[in-house]
């Protein structure tokens, strides 16, 4: 990058800056954890030869943040899908049970924004759909930070909530059910990059109409895209430079075409996925009456400070989920 070169070529520049900044990201929390580290390690030395009461009461207070800082590690580490670095876009849709229902979504809804508050993200309302007497029929967020998809993933899913309603006049017991789901926020803008060596670039004399000026020098050109095997050519203009130009925008718009529907494949796959999330198979059941407990049925995480985890203190039930699936060796 100190090479004066290095920028000649912008986009490979940006490319490789990135990279930096993503590796940065892991490498200089590490070093700062390790300095630390070695600190703690130093005055545990010291105290052999002067047991200060002091100095003792430093290290215990040391080593209890360093134990803290090391479980963020390890569950940031546990981020590893290719999309988990990304911004996130939040779905959030009631079920069936009218108002109760839909008051559940808004909760929920303020739930996830109150825990990127705590985590310094921004959100940004995308789309709301008021319910007709309360709360939402639903809504999507989008969630912006570092990494905030990669939290966020282990929340799709079915919440399920029990509570009196307080939009029962006979103050019944209700459950009501709303469903999460978390997509990943890609760049709206395709960009199609095509490097000299994907292409093979073949030359020929034009054949068919267009005249004897056409046909007297190799003007037509032949281009076949190596990883993808798409071939397009052109041979309309009198200038081999003129129809390489053009072929070269064929090939674009072909890739960009072919870019554009695996996407769509993603989405439709991702889409699939939502439509299995289905009622009655909560991830998670947040009871209020008769006792106050929320429960995660995967991990079998229980907290019973309900309005807490209501006010966004999520991170135990997401680092559990997390970790469970980082020793079973499988995706969140």
């Amino acid at each position: 990058m100190a090479d004066g070169a290095f920028w000649n070529n912008q986009e490979r520049a940006q490319k490789t800056v990135a990279q930096v900044k993503s590796l940065k990201i892991w490498i200089d929390p590490f070093d700062k954890l390790w300095g630390r580290l070695q600190g703690a390690l130093e005055m545990d030395a010291l105290l052999e030869a002067d047991p200060d009461p002091d100095m003792i009461a430093e290290v215990d207070g040391e080593t209890s943040a360093i134990r803290e800082e090391t479980d963020a590690f390890e569950v940031k580490s546990l981020l590893q899908g290719p999309d988990d670095w990304r911004d996130a876009q939040v779905e959030i849709s009631a079920g069936a049970g009218g108002t109760e229902a839909q008051d559940w979504a808004q909760m929920l809804m303020r739930m996830y924004t109150r825990w990127a508050e705590r985590r310094g993200l921004q959100v940004e309302i995308l789309d709301m759909s008021d319910g007709e007497e309360a709360g939402i029929k639903g809504a999507v967020l989008e969630i912006k930070g570092l990494y905030s998809y990669g939290f966020l993933r282990p929340e799709a899913g079915v919440h399920r909530l029990v509570r009196i309603s307080p939009f029962d006049s006979q103050a019944r017991r209700h459950t009501s059910f709303a469903s999460i789901f978390v997509y990943p926020v890609v760049d709206n803008e395709i960009n199609i990059e095509i490097r000299d060596d994907d292409i093979k670039l073949d030359v020929f004399r034009a054949s068919g109409a267009g005249g004897q000026h056409v046909n007297k020098t190799s003007s037509a050109v032949r281009i076949t895209h190596i990883p993808s095997g798409i071939v397009v050519t052109c041979q309309q203009e009198r200038s081999q430079g003129k129809n390489k130009a053009t072929a070269m925008k064929q090939l674009k718009n072909r890739l960009y075409q072919q870019e554009v529907e695996k996407q769509a494949a993603l989405k439709a796959k991702m889409d699939e996925k939502k439509s299995d999330v289905t009622f009655g198979s909560q991830i998670r059941s947040y009871v209020f009456q008769p006792y106050t407990m929320v429960n995660d049925h995967r991990t079998e995480l229980k907290i019973t400070d309900v309005q807490k985890v209501m006010d966004g203190a999520i991170d135990p039930f997401i680092e559990a989920y997390l970790k469970q699936s980082g020793a079973q060796g499988g995706s969140a």
